[in-house]
């Protein structure tokens, strides 16, 4: 049990990290872009711009704090 527990965790800290807001931006961005997709929508350029826009958020945020 130590270990599923142990493993929960690092995917846990490896997806969320630091910040929840990012993770959820962009697994929101990747089911627009799956459903998108799915209804034969040539969108896969939405996803990179979407991270750039996170990355920027977040590159904000941290230093508006200092």
């Amino acid at each position: 049990m130590k270990y599923i527990t142990g493993f929960g965790r690092f995917w846990y800290d490896f997806i969320v990290g630091d910040d929840w807001r990012i993770a959820v931006l962009v697994l929101g961005a990747l089911a627009l872009v799956f459903v998108l997709a799915h209804h034969a929508m040539n969108v896969w350029w939405l996803l990179p711009i979407v991270v750039f826009v996170a990355l920027a958020i977040s590159l904000l945020r941290e230093t508006r704090k200092r």
